[in-house]
C-alpha cells in the first residue's frame, strides 16, 4: 500500500446534502476497498484560477489516503465518469 494526497473540486451547483454524500461515497471507496483514509479536509467553496465548464468557484475536497493500486484506480475511474467533479488530481507521496 501507498500514501496518497487526493485533491478533487466538486461542481459548486451541487446542494449540501449531495456534497456530503459524494465526498461519503468517495471515502467509501477506499474502505470498501482494503485501504484506509487517513483524512479528510473541506476546503470549502473557493475561487478557481480560470473557469472550468463555465464554473468560476467550486468546492475543494483534499484526502490523504493509505491505499492499494486497485482502490486508487477504482477512485479515479469513478471520478473521471462523474458529472459533478469538474477536476481531480492524485498525487502518490513519497515515505
Amino acid at each position: 500500500m501507498r500514501n496518497y494526497e487526493i485533491m478533487y473540486i466538486i461542481r459548486p451547483t451541487l446542494q449540501e446534502e449531495g456534497r456530503k454524500a459524494l465526498i461519503e461515497s468517495f471515502s467509501n471507496v477506499f474502505t470498501n476497498m482494503e485501504s484506509e483514509v487517513a483524512e479528510v479536509k473541506e476546503w470549502g467553496m473557493r475561487e478557481l484560477a480560470y473557469p472550468i465548464e463555465d464554473h468560476t468557484k467550486g468546492y475543494y475536497v483534499v484526502m490523504n489516503v493509505n491505499s492499494t493500486n486497485e482502490a486508487r484506480t477504482e477512485f479515479e475511474r469513478l471520478v473521471r465518469i462523474n458529472e459533478e467533479i469538474i477536476r481531480s488530481i492524485v498525487v502518490r507521496k513519497d515515505a
